[in-house]
């Protein structure tokens, strides 16, 4: 089944993300900006429990990527302030994914206002430029 993404001129809505942006905040941006854009999006949420809050996962799931996405490519996600760093079992899980196929990128809210995520969500292939 294919499913018509949106063209390159689509608007996107752009979240005012500015000053200390937490990742929950960025994460409502991207997918958002991924709906518009016609991606899949998938986030496991953590829930608040009597002894404290857990994410219902099985098996290796500690770890795993912040969001998924799907549309031409399979893209995972792992979202981060500005100072944010990865866990051993994050830095895992992304190279897990990466081998098997998938794109994986760290995203921090720099990558929002710089309009890096965006570029990265309307490119059908999308292979990230080296700093400079």
């Amino acid at each position: 089944m294919t499913r018509p993404s949106r063209t390159p001129g689509t608007a996107v809505p752009r979240a005012g993300l500015e000053g200390n942006v937490t990742e929950a905040e960025l994460l409502a941006a991207v997918i958002e900006t991924a709906r518009v854009l016609g991606w899949r999006t998938a986030h496991f949420r953590a829930a608040r429990r009597a002894h404290g809050w857990s994410t219902p996962l099985q098996g290796d799931a500690a770890g795993f990527v912040d969001l998924v996405l799907v549309r031409e490519r399979i893209v995972a996600v792992e979202l981060k302030t500005e100072r944010g760093r990865l866990r051993p079992e994050q830095e895992s899980w992304l190279e897990a994914l990466e081998r098997a196929g998938a794109e994986v990128h760290i995203w921090r809210p720099t990558d929002w206002t710089t309009g890096a995520i965006e570029a990265c969500l309307r490119t059908p292939f999308f292979k990230p430029q080296a700093p400079a």
